[in-house]
């Protein structure tokens, strides 16, 4: 992982699926000011994705609002209308931005890009979540494989905000 405590985010471009239409915007638009947690995952639908890490931060959003947390971001290397119909599978409703990242800036600017082409999926995001507060990181957690989810879940995370 490239990016650490302390570090400002890049402002790089990310898509958000608004009314049906793909929008692209940049991150200091969407957390300037604010304080959230943000996780990233290798994709949506995936097992470990789909099993433990969103719905982690789906059952425990109340808790993380009652720390100080504006917003609740998850972002993977999907396309958005594809992040857009699992946040709805999943009945996020406005309780977490799902946010994509199609051409792997975002995940290339912190520097967890992952190469999972021999699982079929090509380059994608190691799992990670951060703190971050108007854009400063002020708290980190990547897992060494994929396939773990611990100090990136919710449960363990929300002890470290």
């Amino acid at each position: 992982m490239k990016i650490k405590v302390n570090d400002q985010l890049s402002d790089v471009e990310v898509f958000q699926l608004i009314n049906g239409d793909p929008v692209k915007k940049k991150i200091s638009e969407i957390i300037k000011n604010k304080k959230v947690v943000m996780f990233g995952l290798p994709g949506a639908y995936t097992s470990v994705c789909s099993t433990k890490h969103l719905p982690g931060y789906i059952k425990n959003v109340d808790q993380f609002k009652s720390k100080g947390i504006d917003q609740i971001i998850c972002i993977s290397v999907n396309d958005p209308f594809v992040m857009d119909a699992w946040g709805k599978a999943n009945n996020v409703g406005n309780n977490i931005l799902m946010l994509a990242d199609p051409f792997i800036n975002f995940t290339k600017a912190i520097g967890v890009e992952i190469d999972k082409s021999g699982r079929g999926l090509g380059i994608r995001s190691n799992r990670y979540t951060m703190l971050i507060d108007n854009l400063k990181v002020l708290n980190i957690k990547e897992e060494a494989e994929t396939a773990i989810c611990e100090a990136s879940s919710a449960e363990n995370f929300l002890k470290l905000v």
